[in-house]
């Protein structure tokens, strides 16, 4: 298990939802989880992996969904794969134009 997964089972989620300022029905509605499921994740039961990656990637590393392809995360695949060097000059790039936007 990576250091990610294991942080994001420890992650509170009614915490981040508390944080990041937004109401139950926004915050589940995001993952496509109602507001009922959501708030019994938030009183204890056990949440499912897809739905603990799903919240790591819209609410921890503010990933819009609805953005990605699958042509964009096969990019991706090939050049971690067989660019490494390309695909972190990239990374770096993008990082960098991410902190002059913001």
């Amino acid at each position: 298990m990576t250091t990610t997964a294991k942080l994001i089972e420890k992650i509170d989620a009614r915490e981040i939802r508390r944080k990041l300022g937004m109401n139950q029905q926004q915050f589940w509605s995001a993952l496509g989880v109602t507001q009922s499921g959501g708030s019994r994740y938030e009183s204890g039961r056990n949440m499912p992996k897809p739905v603990r990656e799903l919240l790591r990637l819209v609410h921890v590393e503010q990933v819009d969904i609805k953005t990605i392809k699958r042509d964009d995360c096969e990019i991706i695949d090939y050049l971690k794969s067989q660019e490494p060097e390309l695909y972190k000059s990239l990374k770096k790039s993008a990082r960098s134009h991410a902190k002059k936007v913001a």
